[in-house]
Order: C-alpha cells, then sequence, then structure tokens
C-alpha cells in the first residue's frame, strides 16, 4: 500500500498534464465471493463464474470474475491514483473502447495503471480520455484495456 495519489489542484492543472501517466494502484485480490456478489447484483450466474465444481472442468480450470466485473473495478482502481480538485463535479461519460483480453481467474491479482490521453475543452468543463490498463498479476497481458471518459465541471 503505497500509491501516492497524484493530486490536481484545478481543471488547469490536470489539463496541463495531457499525455502523462497516472502510475500504478496497489493490487487487489479477486475472490469467490466479490465474483458471486456481482453475479447476484446483475443477474449474471452463469456456471463459468459462480459454479466452482463445475469450472473446475471448464477451459480455465476454475471460475473467472466477469468481464464486466472487471470493469466496474475502474472507479475503485483510479481513484488510488488520481483526484481533480476545484470542480463542481465529476461525470463518468462512458469509454470509447474496452478490451477483455485475459480471463481473470478467482485469486488472481489486478492492479491499474492508467494514462491520460487527452483532454478537451466542453461548456462549462473537460472532457478527458484516460487509458486504463488493468495488470493481471503473472501475465504477460493485461486483463481489461480501457479507454474510460470522464467530465470535469468547474
Amino acid at each position: 500500500m503505497g500509491v501516492q495519489v497524484k493530486v490536481f489542484a484545478s481543471i488547469d492543472e490536470f489539463v496541463s498534464a495531457e499525455g502523462e501517466s497516472l502510475g500504478t494502484t496497489d493490487w487487489i485480490t479477486i475472490d469467490q465471493g466479490r465474483i458471486d456478489t456481482f453475479a447476484e447484483a446483475t443477474g449474471d450466474h452463469q456456471w463459468i463464474h459462480v459454479d466452482p465444481d463445475k469450472a473446475a472442468a471448464g477451459p480455465f480450470g476454475t471460475t473467472i470474475a466477469h468481464g464486466l466485473l472487471t470493469l466496474s473495478l475502474l472507479p475503485l482502481l483510479t481513484h488510488q491514483l488520481y483526484t481533480v480538485d476545484g470542480i463542481t463535479m465529476g461525470i463518468n461519460y462512458g469509454f470509447d473502447k474496452v478490451r477483455f483480453i485475459s480471463p481473470v481467474r478467482v485469486g488472481s491479482r489486478l492492479r491499474a495503471s492508467a494514462v491520460i490521453a487527452s483532454v478537451t475543452p466542453i461548456p462549462g468543463g473537460v472532457q478527458a480520455k484516460v487509458v486504463v490498463t488493468i495488470e493481471l498479476e503473472n501475465s504477460e497481458k493485461p486483463a481489461c484495456v480501457a479507454e474510460s471518459i470522464a467530465r470535469f465541471m468547474a
């Protein structure tokens, strides 16, 4: 637990950081409880996620996290990386592109790194594209890469 949150004192300071890396988060472990809770919340009870016995004989040898569970961790992870002060609100505006590259097996550890890819003015604030890579421990390929779009209003 040594992540240093990058605090931007203003929108202008955030704008001037376009192109910068925001660093890397701490590792989090994906356990069956988190997977089951996500399945309950979304109604997605596919056996590859929630049936350890059946999944043991399946293509991954164990249960795997839902891709959308991995994506849903972005707020938890990116809040470890940065904040923008001096704004009236920040809005999750969506995603330009999301790819689930590697399966996240139960017990895996994930962490995120991010880069401010672009910042453009919009009425009342700015829109930022932050490319987040969710790394999978001991894997050459990441679990997920997402082009997240956020709006920060002055």
